[in-house]
């Protein structure tokens, strides 16, 4: 099996042996002990703010009334608790590989900070806990949280390892919370919105992937050894056309802002450039959700995107 530099170097990249000097920087800036409890680290809070997937959408262009705020904040709690039940799941399968990582080496099982007893109890809590909420919320919520717990099941047992099935499960994951607030607010799902969510996901996962592959090799993940640095580049191009494309279809048929809501296309563009930006010459993307929180051009841009959508919604 050639080595990541030797594959570059068959596709013309020149690149030298061994991960480029920004992703080893970024391995050392992140590989640190979480300081929150050790408990809670296990249940990565700072990965929550995926959840909130479930809650703009949906709400756009709605009428902001009590009681579908109040029933998106429930599917919003249910993708936490769900979310929180699989990341114990997935570390309790996956130990032995985060030994091997020089950054997952940290979490909590890894590291040996939580007894693998202890992660079983507390899986087991999220559980009882994420029953009840699924009942106040009702099918619409319910049936996408099952099947993102279901999709995750098969993931932690043998997808993971499966190059390509990897990155699509992820993104489904996402996609399924968009479902779940849809079904909160009880509004109809556009299918090119679907699209965008779904290949704007695979971008980032991607990106994630090819900061993994750069950093500790396949070691850790299985399903990298189908992967080169070379390979994920063309798809995170062929992804971010996509999600363009869906980006503007979504607006100009189903959003109802017409012209005025296309004026943040360039918005859209600027944000996937930075993101290639970041993963590509950077090496970085290691954690997604920490590069789209973190970066002052993406917040920049987020900020004047949600401004210019709430101008139009009030206009």
């Amino acid at each position: 099996m050639t080595s990541l530099s030797e594959q570059d170097s068959q596709h013309g990249t020149g690149r030298p042996a061994g991960p480029p000097e920004p992703a080893r920087r970024t391995a050392g800036r992140t590989a640190g002990p979480s300081r929150l409890p050790a408990p809670l680290a296990l249940l990565r809070p700072g990965q929550w703010p995926k959840n909130i997937l479930v809650v703009p959408l949906p709400l756009l262009g709605a009428d902001l009334v009590w009681d579908t705020t109040a029933r998106i904040a429930v599917a919003v709690g249910a993708f936490v608790l769900a979310s929180s039940l699989v990341y114990v799941v997935n570390d309790l399968a996956d130990v032995e590989r985060d030994r091997r990582h020089p950054v997952k080496r940290h979490r909590p099982l890894a590291s040996g900070r939580v007894a693998p007893r202890t992660a079983v109890g507390l899986a087991l809590l999220l559980a009882a806990l994420l029953a009840p909420v699924l009942a106040a919320a009702g099918p619409g919520v319910a049936a996408p949280v099952l099947l993102y717990l279901g999709v995750n099941a098969a993931y932690s047992w043998r997808l993971k390892h499966l190059p390509l099935l990897d990155v699509f499960v992820v993104a489904t994951g996402f996609v399924l919370r968009l479902l779940g607030g849809y079904g909160a607010s009880g509004r109809p799902l556009s299918a090119w919105l679907v699209l965008t969510v779904l290949t704007l996901c695979l971008v980032l996962i991607v990106g994630k992937r090819r900061h993994e592959l750069g950093v500790a090799g396949s070691g850790h993940r299985p399903a990298l050894v189908g992967y080169s640095a070379h390979f994920l580049d063309l798809v995170l191009v062929l992804c971010s056309g996509l999600t363009v494309v869906g980006y503007l279809l979504y607006l100009r048929t189903e959003s109802g802002y017409e012209t005025g809501a296309l004026l943040t296309a360039p918005l859209a563009l600027f944000a996937l450039f930075r993101y290639l930006q970041i993963v590509v010459v950077h090496a970085e993307g290691g954690n997604p959700v920490h590069t789209l929180l973190r970066d002052r051009a993406m917040l920049a841009t987020a900020a004047l995107w949600a401004a210019l959508l709430l101008l139009f919604q009030l206009t």
